[in-house]
């Protein structure tokens, strides 16, 4: 036996585990969700009805859906662009200016991202209580009575409320990846823009965003998968669903859908869609964001 054929046989026993528990966890139970959206079951019965492309003939016209679709674009768009402005800014003084504290800042703002999504849930529901929820308090301390809101009450905002939880529990993890970019930038770029009379804004767009840019559309993706799977984890914990809908979103529409009212191909009908989605704005974002990498 040769060496390179021993070298690949080792190289096929080192990956088949790893592929095999792919195709077992990822590849069969994505078929599965496309084959059972063609179906019409309740999940616990022995009944299944082949019903074809009905299920999304009737996703199509569903008012509730089309809100929970509305709802996680919101999300996805509010959340990306506010926790992408706040990270890169916040990485950026904390690597680039000489800030007092700046290890201790850097834990702080990274705390919200190992907490559950339950306990998030908890703090922000706090924060938003009506009666005695910080965000109100401050505004009647400050006398400013007419902006006290019912946070989660209200269905005209309380979408942005969860918006909101969402962009806390995200900026510190972005902002650590965007540290680690900056840090790597060599300083003598800095000093010969410096030289040439550049300030510091015009040394960020010039320098340090183009050379960071790869990260940036990596992360782009991040925010959309991660959105989309958090925001479920977060509306279930904070309202429901509610007020009326108002914040049900891609996942907890299928959720209540698929095991809530028995209608388990309908759910994965929704399923399709959100795989489908999720993929293709993706594309989408990575090649309007694509770019020539600069290197240093």
């Amino acid at each position: 036996m040769s060496s390179k054929t021993s070298k690949n046989i080792f190289i096929t026993i080192c990956i088949l585990p790893a592929i095999i528990l792919f195709t077992l966890f990822m590849v069969v139970p994505t078929i599965e969700v496309f084959r059972m959206s063609l179906y019409s079951w309740g999940g616990f019965s022995n009944t299944k009805e082949f019903v074809g492309l009905d299920n999304f003939k009737v996703l199509w016209n569903d008012m509730n859906f089309i809100q929970a679709f509305q709802n996680s674009i919101v999300l996805i768009v509010l959340v990306a662009i506010i926790t992408l402005v706040f990270a890169i800014f916040f990485a950026a003084v904390l690597t680039k200016e000489n800030v007092k504290g700046n290890n201790f800042f850097r834990v702080v703002f990274y705390i919200p991202n190992i907490l559950s999504i339950v306990v998030i849930a908890g703090i922000f529901s706090a924060v938003y209580d009506p009666s005695s929820g910080l965000l109100n308090s401050i505004f009647g301390v400050i006398s400013l009575d007419s902006f006290k809101q019912m946070w989660l009450g209200n269905q005209d905002i309380v979408i942005y409320s969860v918006a909101g939880a969402l962009v806390w529990q995200a900026v510190g993890y972005y902002m650590v990846m965007y540290m680690s970019s900056m840090a790597s930038i060599p300083e003598s770029y800095y000093e010969a823009a410096e030289l040439e009379g550049a300030g510091k804004f015009k040394q960020f767009t010039s320098i340090t965003l183009p050379l960071i840019w790869n990260n940036i559309r990596t992360t782009l993706t991040f925010y959309i998968i991660s959105t989309i799977n958090l925001s479920f984890l977060l509306v279930k914990a904070m309202t429901g669903g509610g007020p009326d809908g108002s914040t049900e979103v891609f996942l907890s529409y299928m959720y209540s859908q698929a095991y809530g009212n028995s209608t388990y191909g309908y759910g994965m009908a929704i399923g399709v869609i959100v795989f489908t989605f999720s993929f293709a704005l993706a594309g989408i974002v990575s090649r309007i964001t694509k770019r020539d990498v600069l290197e240093y």
